[in-house]
């Protein structure tokens, strides 16, 4: 009897082995390129070869311009406009995808290979329910019936944890949150039970515990399904929470594959250790190391190691002698450097670049007081009788003093109210109640056309995507000298001046002038939108999400030079964001937000070590570490709440230790910690304690 069992659990041993084996897409010495105007061939992808395993999650990270999204599209056999194949293939199974007709790729795309965009909001209909969309998916991949399909729509949005499918199947995108939406793309993409799933940047744009459920989901539809997936990020946080294999990118080329665990905690390419660098931690404050200089353009490399010019470990051979890919046995990783060994001998990461602990001073220089702000539109007989509609406003009751010099960041989720108090600030949204005061001595009207000019020169705003926020024809002089016009009268030679020191100040140089913002990178972009804001010699600068869509590199140099220009100018910054990592990084204060209502305020360095309120704790736990060991954790449910509770705590809906009416009806009171925190609730503050030690 026990051998019978020995024997059927040697054969359920042989068959996950082969389950885990069999590869069901190979890439091989795929090259990729486009011709210039000059005839010349330029490729974005170099001799590409890799695999992928039935039933395995392979990440692919790099920063933007590295070649992920080009390859995973190879991956289903499409070749952007302009591009073309110039050698090799990309097998799924047994069939190049890069030679077969569009009819043949119709029986596979959504069939047997499906791929989940980076933006769910924009790939889905905006005027077409989340059923019907389902349902039309259902109709192209498969031969259900219309019960069958039925059934099938209600079993998708379940397996994706979407709460009352019923409900969410007649719902507009419009009327779900973005992690919503983003389930929502997942389910299409199941729709057809494909074998392989391509993720390019699926969470990008999503708040931390959003992020955090939504690669719990594909952890758990990976497991259940067996689905292979090819995860594409500059995320290298998610990246080692859904990932079992890694393949790193450098101008087109592979420099670094190999498992998870490998690639992350012993990265032998140097390129794969500055990433590492780049990354702020949440454990420890301080700035990140950013990496020198950039990723070279698409045919600038014609010799040499393509990471030459950026590598300190860099020698004479490197620069005349291209690496080839070389197999490390004991670590099972495939490496493309002459001098990984100084690399694999290293036990750690370097810690972060300690950023100066300056002292601020209680001198004010912003108060918000009782400032609540509403998006409700008052009808006109309301304003004529001057009768309030609102009682449950949008961001209510906000009260925070901002001293001259300070850091302070503004957390939470999506939804919870900060770039609404920043637009308020800026004067682009106007408060229903409460006062912004500025510099003790004047009330800041909410109305930006009623600002005189030296306020409007005194605020200025960073806007999240530096593409929105440019303008495409103007070049970088045209765009910096509107500033510098139009607050100090500045003109010819003095001006051209003025606009080269701006440039230097930010690290480009007199060279960008003439550039246009489309011949600029992301990176490039956001350094000339520092610029603009610091043009105008501002007090206070808003910063709204202005690196959450930057590669970690780039994000890290951001930052250096953000606090650079806060310790040269002693500027004051309001910083919002998601990524508590950079938060941390920069910030001397943190103020939480939960559905525009304040639920805790502090120090950074006592609100990080010691969370005391509930949704604190939520938010910290569910930070992603570029560590497959470190899990999130998860403590409260993926709850959209669709406004405020109209009484009591805002947290009641999802807080893990309510404490019954108490938290329903009355509004929490504000407590001080041991540690120097504010906090809103109801839990007595030495019973906090006692749970954090």
């Amino acid at each position: 009897m026990h051998l019978q069992k020995l024997l059927v659990l040697i054969d359920q041993r042989k068959l996950q082995f082969k389950y885990m084996s069999e590869i069901i897409q190979k890439v091989k010495n795929l090259s990729i390129g486009f011709r210039s105007k000059k005839g010349e061939e330029i490729l974005i992808l170099r001799n590409i070869s890799t695999s992928i395993k039935k039933g395995e999650t392979v990440g692919i990270v790099g920063e933007s311009g590295s070649g992920k999204s080009t390859l995973a599209l190879a991956m289903m056999g499409y070749v952007k406009q302009g591009l073309y194949t110039t050698e090799g293939e990309c097998l799924f199974y047994h069939s190049n995808l890069l030679k077969m007709s569009n009819r043949d790729l119709e029986k596979i795309r959504g069939r047997k290979i499906a791929m989940i965009p980076q933006n769910a909001g924009q790939s889905l209909t905006p005027n077409l329910k989340i059923g019907y969309q389902i349902d039309e998916a259902l109709k192209l991949h498969t031969n259900l019936s219309k019960i069958d399909r039925d059934n099938r729509i209600s079993e998708l949005l379940n397996k994706v944890r979407l709460p009352s499918p019923e409900t969410i199947a007649l719902r507009y995108p419009h009327e779900l949150s973005g992690g919503q939406q983003q389930r929502v793309a997942v389910a299409m993409a199941l729709a057809g039970n494909p074998e392989l799933l391509l993720l390019d940047e699926p969470t990008t744009g999503l708040d931390v515990t959003t992020q955090a459920h939504v690669l719990e989901l594909l952890n758990f539809i990976a497991k259940d399904t067996g689905t292979s997936m090819v995860y594409v990020s500059h995320d290298l946080g998610a990246i080692a929470q859904v990932s079992d294999r890694i393949i790193v990118m450098y101008s087109g080329e592979i420099v670094l594959e190999g498992p998870s665990r490998s690639i992350l905690k012993k990265p032998i390419h140097p390129y794969t250790y500055g990433l590492l660098k780049s990354i702020p931690k949440l454990s420890l404050a301080g700035l990140p190391e950013s990496m020198p200089g950039s990723q070279p353009q698409p045919g600038t490399v014609l010799k040499g190691c393509s990471f030459f010019d950026r590598c300190n470990l860099r020698e004479n051979k490197c620069k005349n002698n291209s690496p080839q890919l070389e197999y490390i046995n004991d670590l099972e990783t495939s490496v493309r450097c002459f001098n990984y060994k100084s690399l694999k001998d290293k036990d750690h990461i370097s810690s972060p670049i300690s950023k100066n602990e300056t002292t601020i001073k209680e001198n004010e220089i912003l108060n918000l007081t009782d400032l609540s702000i509403s998006y409700a539109k008052q009808k006109l007989i309301d304003q004529i009788l001057n009768k309030t509609v609102d009682t449950n406003p949008t961001v209510k009751d906000i009260n925070i003093n901002i001293n001259k010099g300070e850091t302070i960041a503004l957390v939470g989720e999506s939804g919870s109210g900060k770039s609404t108090i920043l637009k308020s600030i800026a004067g682009l949204l106007k408060t229903k109640d409460g006062k912004i005061r500025f510099e003790k001595d004047r009330d800041l009207s909410s109305d930006l056309k009623k600002r005189n000019p030296s306020d409007l020169r005194a605020i200025q705003l960073i806007f999240q995507n530096p593409d929105e926020s440019l303008n495409p024809n103007h070049n970088v002089e045209e765009i910096l000298s509107q500033p510098l016009k139009l607050y100090f009268g500045l003109s010819g030679e003095k001006l051209k001046k003025n606009i080269i020191e701006l440039l230097e100040k930010v690290r480009l140089g007199e060279f960008y002038m003439s550039r246009y913002p489309r011949q600029l990178s992301g990176g490039e972009k956001q350094r000339v939108a520092v610029a603009r804001a610091f043009a105008a010699k501002p007090d206070i600068i808003l910063c709204d999400e202005v690196t959450s869509a930057l590669d970690v590199s780039v994000q890290a140099a951001v930052l250096n030079l953000l606090q650079k220009l806060k310790d040269d100018f002693g500027t004051t910054y309001i910083f919002v964001s998601h990524d508590l990592a950079v938060v941390r990084a920069i910030s001397d204060r943190v103020a939480v937000l939960y559905q525009g209502r304040l639920c805790e305020i502090g120090p950074s360095k006592n609100v990080y070590q010691f969370p005391s309120h509930p949704y604190t704790e939520v938010l910290l736990g569910a930070v992603l570490e570029p560590d497959p060991d470190i899990k999130p954790k998860l403590v409260a449910e993926d709850i959209v709440e669709e406004k405020p509770p109209e009484q009591g705590c805002s947290f009641q809906g999802r807080c893990s230790r309510i404490l019954g009416d108490k938290c329903k009806k009355e509004t929490p009171p504000w407590q001080i910690t041991k540690s120097g925190n504010a906090i809103k609730c109801h839990i007595n503050i030495n019973d906090l304690e006692k749970l954090q030690s």
